[in-house]
């Protein structure tokens, strides 16, 4: 239950993190609404987002976290610490001149991310875009030493405190936000508040982390001593090329995705942002939880050699990650336009957002599921220090994704963005198997593949009772009834989850007894 107890700490704090973002969501819909002064904010946001998933959650994770795994294993905390301290230099000395020049270039870069931005008409959504990105791009620098401190303490099996710096940024945001939810018609200040609140929670979760090492016994300081690229650094650095990479191909999807949908009208970049923000809470919760317990306890495993343990942390991480991922796109499917009305319509967020929003969040649905196993399979990879393989995967998708991102958006608008996001994940999960089955780190075994199996007939259970309870759903004068859409809505989720806890309990995936164990052992280790 080493795994299960990992994921259950973070998925439980990420999930906290993912509330409070949607509290942020919902009240940015309603004051900010679909229009221009959101996608300059959108754009604004992604553009540090792109740069840090590439550093911190990207390269850095997957590369440092192995080898400062490797090093106290081998060489003791002290060695580690050392090491930690000049990556920390490293970190610092790449990022700090990138961060000023990208802000001072922001005018030349806007028109390659966004090009829809430009032209005549186009104006205002343009200026607003560049003045948004230079106050959102420190968040870069800030976030990267915070991945820094977080994989740290991942090595350290203190997981919560990095979960949990996430809240910081939503609480931040909401607390903008609420300085004008009384003023709706002002959006473009309020939008500046935002941007400044983005960077604000950079240093806040710099802070938090910083403190929580330091309690653990972990004290950061970047050291500037010559030589600064050691043997140790080099070797990272070569482990973090083909990450980069692979991390920076899964940005371009996502930025040919605001390209492609800047050229469409107004409204379509954020019809993306809200169905992607839904997309995000089971893939968040349970991809993030997934790579952040497997990583440092696969890394672990493999460096002192237990391979028994090594297939049974694997096996545990897919199955619990399709068990949680499946429902989960089963009820966007089902019920998209519900859960969009439910939680969005409201103030200036309108019944034509809502139906373009459930469009895209289904299109996106479709893949979910995949992107929780490309997160097992790549983690994998990473572990046993093979950062290259998962590039080449993601090189092959990204092609996929462009080219059926142009032929799709065509006939289906910008909810053809997103199948074809949504396509090329599964092909991802094609080359993963392939690759896998072909060589000695992993392979799927005929009872994992059992238990996959029923996680899908629990689902079919699960959209049976989704949809008869729907189609029963007979409350006359629905527009006299208080609430009726969240009414509807949380029926919903209840019967869902109601029905799809009983049925994998039925089908032998989970039973009682496995959460007494997870409770006891939680009880023991408290005391």
């Amino acid at each position: 239950m080493k795994l299960l107890k990992a994921l259950a700490t973070v998925a439980g704090i990420t999930g906290l993190s993912r509330i409070a973002g949607f509290a942020r969501d919902i009240l940015m819909a309603a004051i900010l609404g679909a229009g221009a002064v959101t996608d300059a904010f959108l754009v604004a946001l992604k553009l540090p987002n792109l740069f840090r998933r590439i550093t911190a959650e990207g390269a850095l994770s997957v590369s440092f976290v192995p080898t400062y795994s490797e090093k106290i294993e081998k060489q003791g905390e002290a060695e580690a610490q050392s090491y930690a301290n000049k990556v920390a230099a490293l970190l610092i000395g790449l990022l700090l001149p990138l961060s000023v020049f990208i802000m001072w270039g922001m005018p030349f870069i806007i028109p390659l991310i966004a090009p829809g931005f430009s032209g005549e008409d186009n104006v205002y959504r343009f200026a607003l875009a560049v003045d948004f990105s230079r106050i959102t791009f420190p968040y870069l620098l800030l976030m990267s030493l915070t991945a820094l401190l977080g994989g740290m303490l991942h090595a350290h099996k203190r997981f919560a405190p990095f979960a949990f710096a996430p809240v910081l940024f939503n609480l931040c945001l909401i607390v903008a936000l609420l300085l004008f939810a009384a003023q709706p018609h002002i959006t473009e200040t309020a939008a500046h508040i935002l941007v400044w609140a983005v960077t604000l929670s950079g240093v806040l979760q710099l802070l938090w982390l910083y403190l929580c090492a330091k309690r653990t016994g972990l004290n950061l300081l970047p050291d500037f001593s010559w030589p600064i690229l050691n043997a140790d650094l080099r070797k990272l650095l070569a482990l973090m090329g083909p990450a980069a990479i692979g991390a920076g191909v899964i940005q371009i999807n996502i930025f040919i995705d605001i390209v492609l949908a800047s050229l469409l009208p107004s409204g379509a970049i954020s019809g993306l942002y809200y169905a992607d923000r839904l997309n995000q809470l089971p893939l968040g919760i349970i991809g993030i939880a997934i790579g952040t317990a497997l990583l440092p306890l696969l890394s672990q495993s493999i460096a002192k050699a237990e391979g028994e343990e090594t297939k049974k942390l694997s096996d545990q991480a897919l199955t619990y990650g399709f068990l949680l991922a499946a429902p989960a796109a089963t009820a966007f499917l089902m019920v998209a336009e519900d859960i969009i009305r439910g939680l969005f319509e409201r103030g200036a967020f309108s019944v034509e957002d809502t139906v373009m929003t459930a469009q895209i969040l289904r299109s996106y649905a479709v893949g979910l599921p995949a992107y929780i196993l490309i997160k097992v399979f790549s983690t994998i990879f990473f572990a046993n220090q093979n950062t290259a393989t998962p590039v080449k995967i993601s090189v092959v998708a990204t092609l996929v994704n462009i080219v059926l991102s142009i032929v799709l958006i065509g006939p289906m608008g910008v909810s053809g963005i997103a199948l074809a996001t949504s396509v090329a994940a599964w092909i991802q999960v094609v080359a993963y198997i392939w690759l896998l089955n072909k060589g000695d780190a992993y392979r799927i075994d005929r009872q994992v593949w059992s238990k996959l199996a029923k996680v899908l007939g629990a689902c079919l259970i699960m959209a049976a009772l989704i949809g008869g309870v729907d189609l029963q759903w007979h409350i006359d004068n629905s527009s006299d009834v208080v609430f009726i859409d969240e009414f509807k809505l949380l029926g919903l989720v209840l019967v869902g989850v109601l029905g799809y806890s009983l049925a994998i309990i039925r089908v032998g995936l989970f039973s009682f007894s496995d959460l007494k164990k997870l409770s006891r052992k939680q009880s023991v280790e408290k005391k």
